[in-house]
């Protein structure tokens, strides 16, 4: 993973909870926020939280449940809270996932949407949500799959191939869907001490108003964007064109659909 992976700063968290949330996230953070309601919780601690998507689906789910989320970004995080300022159920934390500040058996569920792929120890993390889980708690998150299973993104990384051949941005594939081995998965939660491990993949589709929409999403709102940005020709922009023209030649002209599927995790203490 590269430095610039992590880095969700300047105008990244509003194009991302504008365009890429809908697009992409918010299908699943409904399916994450159904399985944490079916387990009756009391406390609810979220990781890499984001702009919010799960928490806001959390929120709406839960009833009178408290919720604390955290992430280790604080600009995406600002955004979250700016977005849920008037709800006092939710506490908000900057907080690294490895490195929890939580005592232990504090929390019902744990739940991380699409972030595990970014923690630099992936077995740290699961110790970490496995100490601050109360005995019989659950941990619920979700990874994507393959790339090549999320079609928008993947038409994007060959998009960008072919203007950048002899250095292609990588960073979709490379980490938000590099961590997609679930022999790989159930054997690092096992390393941090979990016993039962649940995973399944599930579908979904992903639907952007245009192909500019979508392009602007993966180019400009996510870390691509501090891969493309410093080739400096093609600019940007030019990238993000590019991006729109393959996407629209694949999926059309107006409003596109696209498939999608990510791989949900449940693991209990």
């Amino acid at each position: 993973m590269a430095t610039s992976d992590t880095v969700f700063a300047g105008s990244i968290p509003d194009i991302y909870d504008r365009l890429l949330v809908p697009l992409i996230f918010e299908p699943y953070a409904r399916d994450l926020a159904e399985r944490v309601a079916a387990t009756k919780p009391r406390l609810v601690l979220e990781t890499a939280a984001g702009t919010g998507a799960v928490t806001r689906a959390l929120a709406a789910s839960l009833g009178d449940a408290r919720i604390v989320a955290t992430d280790l970004n604080q600009p995406m995080l600002d955004h979250a809270k700016a977005r849920q300022s008037g709800n006092a159920r939710i506490e908000w934390k900057q907080a690294d996932a490895l490195a929890l500040p939580f005592e232990d058996q504090t929390f019902d569920v744990v739940v991380c949407q699409f972030g595990a792929m970014f923690f630099p120890d992936k077995v740290q993390g699961y110790r970490e949500a496995l100490r601050v889980l109360k005995p019989g708690g659950r941990f619920f998150f979700s990874v994507w799959d393959r790339i090549e299973e999320s079609e928008f993104a993947d038409v994007v990384i060959q998009s960008l191939a072919s203007i950048f051949p002899q250095d292609p941005p990588r960073f979709l594939a490379r980490t938000p869907h590099g961590y997609c081995d679930k022999n790989r998965i159930r054997e690092e939660l096992k390393a941090g001490g979990f016993g039962a491990v649940s995973i399944e993949t599930v579908d979904a589709r992903s639907k952007g108003s245009s192909a500019r929409d979508v392009a602007i999403a993966f180019c400009q709102g996510t870390p691509l964007r501090s891969e493309i940005e410093p080739r400096n020709a093609p600019s940007l922009e030019e990238a993000t064109q590019h991006a729109a023209k393959a996407l629209t030649e694949r999926f059309g002209s107006k409003a596109i659909d696209g498939r999608m599927r990510a791989i949900v995790v449940t693991a209990t203490r």
